[in-house]
């Protein structure tokens, strides 16, 4: 059975060398592969890699929380006229977030970021897709603030306690996304163990963070096809089988992109 890569950037530069060999080889064991955006340059290389096969890239609006500097108000703006353009379907809001781990000195305008892609999933009915690195209690305290029927989304990456999946779980329409840290990092695989299937999303984060057992290619290189890795890990850690978790976690990623028609199944 296929899987769902609910996060890559398969339009990085990183690809540009062999790009039409990595999509066929993620089109071989997924189903669906979502491009979040990260900056205002990367726009027009995803949105070129979703027209070369609509049905199989589903990309989504935003501005990460990394590229969150000074002037960032008009990023914002073009931001919105993006996902104010007709032309374009979005299946989500961001990559957007908070990240204390490169610079602390901009928490305080991430934060203004972060609200406005908030308010952006709400008027949009549109997921969100939350980056969280060294910020995961502060990006919780923020979509608690904001919790009600209207927020739904993904906690990206995530790599926290089982206290702050507890958290997440208990805001009632958010899903953790599991990536391939998962298949080296023996905290994050203690957490995922007690965490229920029907509450995570698969993962790659691609070009960024591969699983084992590609952590020493070279190029150091992650790829959406990857994630059969972190369904085999998961499939292990819940002592069940890989087409199991691959039906579950399927599910559970209709159920966050309502817009998105996947295999034949309408997302809801």
């Amino acid at each position: 059975m296929k899987l769902i890569d609910t996060h890559s950037h398969l339009y990085s530069r990183k690809f540009d060398r062999d790009q039409e060999e990595v999509i066929a080889r993620a089109q071989e064991v997924l189903e669906a592969v979502f491009l979040p955006n990260i900056d205002l340059e990367s726009v027009e290389s995803m949105l070129a890699l979703t027209a070369s096969a609509p049905e199989f890239f589903f990309p989504m609006m935003g501005l990460h929380p990394c590229d969150v500097k000074e002037g960032f108000e008009q990023t914002l703006e073009h931001v919105q006229a993006y996902l104010d353009n007709p032309d374009h379907t979005y299946y989500g809001v961001g990559e957007t977030g908070l990240d204390l781990y490169w610079d602390k000195t901009t928490l305080d305008i991430q934060k203004i970021s972060l609200q406005q892609h908030i308010d952006w999933a709400k008027s949009y009915e549109l997921p969100i897709i939350l980056h969280t690195r060294n910020a995961t209690d502060e990006v919780i305290d923020m979509i608690e603030a904001n919790a009600d029927d209207q927020l739904s989304g993904i906690f990206h990456c995530f790599d926290g306690s089982l206290g702050q999946a507890q958290r997440v779980m208990a805001v009632g329409q958010f899903k953790l996304g599991i990536g391939g840290i998962v298949t080296y990092r023996k905290d994050v695989q203690e957490v995922v163990r007690q965490i229920p299937l029907e509450s995570i999303v698969l993962e790659t984060d691609s070009p960024y963070l591969p699983p084992a057992p590609h952590r020493k290619d070279k190029p150091r290189r992650n790829e959406s096809s990857y994630t059969k890795y972190v369904g085999a890990k998961l499939a292990e850690l819940h002592n069940t089988t890989y087409d199991e978790v691959a039906r579950i976690t399927n599910a559970n990623a209709l159920q966050v992109f309502p817009k998105a028609r996947i295999g034949g199944k309408q997302g809801g």
